[in-house]
């Protein structure tokens, strides 16, 4: 299983699953980020927290703990 924390800057992503319960899980598919959607990764910060990503033509920043609950492929 990967997830998007593990995943290197410039690569692209397809989501495969939402880990998480309740409202943790609903406030990233809020973002955007569901079962399918493309993902890119566009930079890190210093310190690995956030992560920079490139969802349905928008930039978003994710914390680390939310990157590791979506499983990419």
């Amino acid at each position: 299983m990967k997830t998007l924390r593990q995943a290197q800057v410039g690569e692209t992503l397809k989501v495969i699953k939402l880990h998480g319960e309740g409202a943790i899980k609903r406030r990233i598919m809020d973002m955007g980020i569901t079962k399918g959607v493309a993902v890119q990764i566009r930079k890190v910060a210093p310190l690995g927290d956030p992560v920079e990503v490139n969802v349905r033509g928008y930039e978003l920043s994710i914390r680390k703990a939310d990157a590791e609950m979506i499983e990419v492929e």
